[in-house]
């Protein structure tokens, strides 16, 4: 596994520079060969934008970008993946992001206590 996959609230850690986002997890990000944000990630970012549940600034998406993430789009192979079984919780933006990284053969980085306690190989603790 070569590159990162990062979660939703940890691209938002990234780009605000949040102290949240934990010193380890900074160093794997930083020396990583590819850092991705999955599409799913973008969407599910506008969306909780659009319902008032946080405020992303309208040129996010292209500063991500900017910054030099790489975007994952999501596809048939990684639809396929998406195992009910894997996580303990029904958040489908979760299980999209798990598939793809399985897929794609990237750590995860998150920091959602239901993902870190399912206990999966190439998931990486983003508050470490």
């Amino acid at each position: 596994m070569t590159g990162m996959l990062l979660d939703s609230h940890v691209v938002v850690w990234l780009m605000d520079d949040n102290p949240r986002l934990g010193p380890s997890a900074r160093e794997a990000i930083a020396s990583a060969p590819a850092v991705l944000c999955s599409a799913a990630s973008l969407w599910e970012l506008r969306i909780k934008h659009l319902n008032g549940k946080i405020s992303v600034p309208t040129e996010f998406t292209e500063s991500v970008f900017a910054a030099g993430v790489v975007e994952l789009p999501v596809s048939s192979a990684h639809v396929a993946a998406v195992d009910p079984s894997a996580l303990p919780h029904r958040d489908p933006f979760d299980h999209m992001l798990v598939a793809q990284a399985r897929v794609e053969g990237l750590r995860f980085v998150t920091a959602d206590a239901a993902i870190l306690a399912a206990g999966l190989p190439f998931v990486v603790d983003a508050r470490k």
